[in-house]
């Protein structure tokens, strides 16, 4: 293992009434120590870095701002204005204090700080700016949900996890551009490796240098993965999980979730849409699959919203995977097509897959065809390098897929209708599809008429389980694929 963030002593402003974002110290004397990357490009500074813009529970009246400075950085200050084309905007700043912790990685001891923005406008265009030793950041502006539906577009992104600058950044960056005006981010897990072979902290620099000022104006909405835990030794040779210290620090979410992984699972709405937020490793691993089952159900049954988006990293229907994953399957599909969830998107499979129906494709579309109207449409999606080789059934089960391919997707909301397009993250239209919502709630579901390109496929010798892969085996590109099977 490399070596991880401590997170130590908590200062708070007592100023600032907000619920203190749980500390997870790592001891240091069991875990192996890395060197940071020549020249140390992430070590902290005396200005503000890594900053990051997080929803609050009801944002059109609350945000979150977390960022990071080196130890001088002091008490954390924010200020607030109301974005104005006059650059005398500032003047009308309000100063808000939050939370620090302080912390230590291979990078050195930093300061991680977090400010709530409370009693806001809805619908309206905030700047604000964040203070380190040396003074504050640029001005970064957002705008808060409006109070009631509205037309707007996200962005869903799957699995970054490795070589997150240098390729991971390309479906990021071609996302952002081909967007146009995102009005939220939703990562759906392992976002950085950990455990793997780069840094632990010089992933998170690079995870936040990849996307940039984009990180600090648009709202992250992430889901942790199992890369955003950590293993922790136990006698005997076991091991235990522990959420990683990088997740409480880096990002303010709303404290809503169920009881167990209120840092890690929580709901928001946005203009028409719930988004609800599920931490499918600590239901595997850590005891909080009821509460969580439990809490999914009151969340879904209580929304007043006109789609019901649900995330979570683990998927319900694996594209990789010989075996779907069976817990989460047997006690969340069944809630999911009860409360008419709209969309199932999800991560760690490193494949595509969008699928309609559990039967296959073909019966998914004859049912479409005979006027059925549509359930759950479940997604997985990989933004980054690390590719697994599709599974037997995906040749019959989805209705799209892809190995060897780095994706990203367009969700726009407008109304009686979702639509959500997947582009290869050279910008190219790979598939599609629109739901169109009746007045019962049901949903009936189109694909997109444009002609997409082939699928994706790696061709020929098959690799065999824990041995290279064959020099010969070919990637859609020509080049010689890197889908590893996963058994």
């Amino acid at each position: 293992m490399r070596a991880m963030l401590l997170a130590a002593a908590l200062i708070a402003a007592p100023a600032l009434a907000q619920v203190a974002v749980p500390s997870v110290v790592i001891d240091l004397k069991t875990v192996e120590q890395a060197p940071p990357a020549p020249g140390r490009p992430y070590a902290p500074r005396n200005i503000p870095d890594r900053v990051i813009l997080n929803p609050g529970a009801n944002p059109t009246t609350e945000m979150a701002v977390s960022w990071r400075t080196d130890m001088a950085g002091g008490q954390p200050e924010a200020q607030i204005a109301r974005m104005k084309p006059s650059p005398g905007f500032g003047a009308k700043a309000e100063t808000v204090t939050g939370i620090s912790f302080a912390t230590v990685s291979e990078n050195g001891e930093a300061r991680q700080h977090q400010v709530r923005f409370k009693g806001l406008t809805p619908d309206t265009a905030y700047a604000y700016r964040v203070k380190g030793a040396a003074g504050w950041s640029e001005w970064h502006q957002f705008r808060t949900a409006s109070a009631h539906a509205k037309p707007f577009s996200f962005i869903y992104l799957g699995d970054t996890q490795n070589h997150i600058l240098d390729i991971g950044s390309l479906a990021w960056r071609r996302a952002l551009l081909q967007a146009g005006n995102p009005e939220l981010m939703l990562h759906a897990g392992d976002l950085v490796a950990s455990r793997d072979e780069m840094l632990h902290d010089d992933e998170w620099g690079q995870w936040f240098q990849a996307g940039g000022w984009a990180l600090a104006s648009i709202p992250q909405v992430p889901a942790p993965g199992n890369h955003e835990y950590v293993d922790v030794p136990l006698p005997g040779g076991k091991e235990a999980r522990k959420l990683g210290p990088h997740w409480p620090v880096n990002f303010a979410l709303p404290q809503n979730g169920a009881p167990g992984a209120e840092g890690t699972s929580y709901f928001l709405d946005w203009q028409g849409v719930r988004f609800i937020v599920l931490d499918g490793t600590s239901a595997l691993d850590l005891g909080t699959l009821k509460p969580q089952t439990g809490w999914l159900d009151a969340t879904l049954a209580a929304s007043k919203a006109r789609w019901n988006i649900v995330m979570v990293h683990q998927p319900i229907f694996t594209c990789a995977r010989p075996n779907d994953t069976a817990v989460l399957k047997a006690a969340w599909k069944p809630i999911f097509e009860k409360r008419n969830v709209d969309l199932v998107l999800q991560g760690h499979d490193h494949c595509y897959s969008r699928l309609t129906a559990e039967q296959g494709r073909e019966a998914s579309a004859k049912a479409r065809a005979g006027g059925a109207l549509q359930g759950p449409v479940y997604m997985v999606s990989v933004a980054g390098a690390k590719m697994y080789g599709l599974n037997d059934r995906s040749r019959t089960q989805p209705d799209r897929v892809a190995e060897d391919t780095s994706l990203f997707q367009i969700v726009n909301v407008s109304g009686d209708r979702l639509s959500l397009r997947s582009h290869l993250n050279t910008g190219e239209l790979y598939d599609g599809f629109d739901l169109i919502k009746a007045a019962n709630g049901q949903n009936r579901l189109e694909d997109v008429k444009t002609a997409l390109p082939a699928v994706r496929r790696c061709t020929g010798p098959a690799q065999v389980p824990d041995q290279p892969m064959p020099a010969d085996r070919l990637g859609p590109d020509g080049l010689q694929c890197t889908a590893e099977v996963k058994d």
